[in-house]
């Protein structure tokens, strides 16, 4: 323990901070045998500061607390055996590294906020989305699901003052209908032959798969590791794929070409294990070029014609006519599948929950319009034409019982759900070893029971 401390004080301290001039780096705290450095305080405000977070409070005290009450998190998730998908992991770096470029205008001035390289910045958010996804799973596995009867959530709103009562946020309800561009043959059959021509290098022993991946496979994701996918179960792999990567027996053998809604695969076992396997795979999508981009645009412009002259419904064109295999069969009303939201599982979204094309055009919409033709990217990444209609909106408002039963529920399970989790880190936090060092101690923590002595 005391050699783990000393040998990352000898290293840290050769690295000034970003923030802090001339200041050597130090250990500030310690939870259980993991160390917290002054430099993991600095990135972790850096990078609340640059997603525009605000503090309540002095950060000093605030984040370390918070990188503390992680530690406590992951600490139990070890003895607990939690992992997480590498893929999402990095999923989610890459779209947060790109929008933090787009939101300050370039890497070189992402790196200078920083003071690091983008290397360096990508490596310290993979281990923080890594650490944020196991500590999700870890709560989750404490406190299990929380089922609330409807008497239990009238009675906590019954005991709110009604001039403390939340205000919901302006939700909406959105149809929709989109048509996918014809994919000429030509295009197709040109992919299968680069995929046949990709197995015989391989085959050959001209290249690894692996090697073919990283240079050619559209999954980006994937792609930086060789299109490793990971360890997962059938049931996460769309059905096709799923279908022959769990009939691969051979890891020196090729799939045959597979077609999926995101275009097409080879696929490479590495290996199974139990009722999960872990492969390869190289996907090309088809190109939709602009002539049947426009010719699909035509199309649908049409149809939001004929609808516009009573022909036939919204609701009769997205079930008989719309591309959109998750809604065709709900006359085209959209669901919320985010599992974060309020409105999981509901056709209500808040703006900044639609898909960001959708959102723009619904947000003046009147109830009942339906919008001319737009282009988008699907959940499938296929570039497709669409149109919707505005099926209902409501206004912020202060919440009520009749209009807001799903969003009080969620309240009423967020709030026990901290409860019990509050009472886990105090319980914690007596069986832990803890030290915070002189300096770092001065604070009104939100847990009074970091400091021992």
């Amino acid at each position: 323990m005391k050699k783990t401390l000393m040998m990352l004080l000898f290293i840290c301290a050769t690295f000034p901070l970003a923030a802090q001039d001339n200041v050597i780096d130090e250990v500030i705290w310690v939870v259980g045998d993991e160390a917290i450095l002054r430099s993991d305080v600095e990135s972790q405000r850096l990078f609340m500061l640059n997603e525009g977070q605000r503090f309540d409070g002095d950060p000093y005290c605030i984040i370390p607390e918070q990188i503390a009450i992680q530690k406590l998190y992951l600490n139990q998730a070890k003895i607990d055996s939690i992992e997480v998908g590498e893929s999402q992991v990095i999923r989610n770096v890459d779209q947060w590294i790109n929008l933090a470029i787009n939101q300050i205008g370039s890497k070189e001035k992402l790196e200078e906020y920083f003071n690091k390289k983008l290397s360096q910045i990508k490596e310290e958010r993979k281990t923080m989305v890594h650490e944020q996804q196991v500590v999700e799973q870890m709560k989750h596995k404490l406190v299990g699901e929380i089922k609330l009867t409807p008497s239990e959530v009238r009675k906590y709103f019954n005991q709110i003052p009604k001039d403390s009562l939340p205000m919901i946020p302006t939700t909406v309800e959105v149809q929709i209908i989109t048509l996918e561009p014809k994919i000429p043959f030509e295009e197709t059959d040109a992919i299968k032959a680069r995929l046949r021509e990709f197995t015989e290098q391989i085959n050959k022993g001209e290249y690894e798969f692996s090697t073919l991946a990283r240079l050619y496979s559209e999954d980006k994701e994937s792609a930086s590791h060789g299109g490793e996918l990971g360890l997962k179960g059938k049931t996460e792999l769309v059905p096709e794929f799923a279908n022959v990567a769990f009939n691969l027996t051979d890891p020196k053998r090729v799939s045959n070409i597979v077609e999926t809604e995101y275009g097409f695969h080879i696929i490479q076992l590495i290996e199974k294990r139990g009722d999960r396997i872990n492969c390869r795979h190289i996907l090309l999508r088809p190109k939709v070029s602009e002539k049947e981009l426009n010719e699909a645009m035509i199309r649908l412009d049409s149809l939001y014609n004929d609808i516009k002259a009573n022909k036939f419904s919204f609701e009769e064109a997205a079930t008989f006519v719309s591309s959109d295999k998750d809604t065709r069969n709900n006359k085209g009303l959209m669901v919320n599948k985010q599992m974060e939201s309020g409105n999981y599982g509901t056709p209500k979204f808040e703006m900044q929950e639609l898909p960001q094309e959708v959102g723009k055009i619904v947000y003046n919409m009147q109830i009942g319009e339906i919008s001319k033709p737009f282009t988008m990217l699907n959940n499938s990444l296929k570039e497709v034409v669409a149109i919707v209609k505005l099926k209902a909106r409501t206004e912020s408002h202060q919440a009520n019982l009749a209009d807001d039963f799903q969003a009080m529920k969620s309240v009423v399970e967020n709030k026990k759900r901290e409860e019990l989790l509050n009472t886990w880190i105090a319980n914690k936090q007596k069986s832990t070893y803890i030290r915070v060092s002189e300096g770092w101690r001065n604070c009104d923590f939100r847990f009074p029971g970091w400091i021992k002595e």
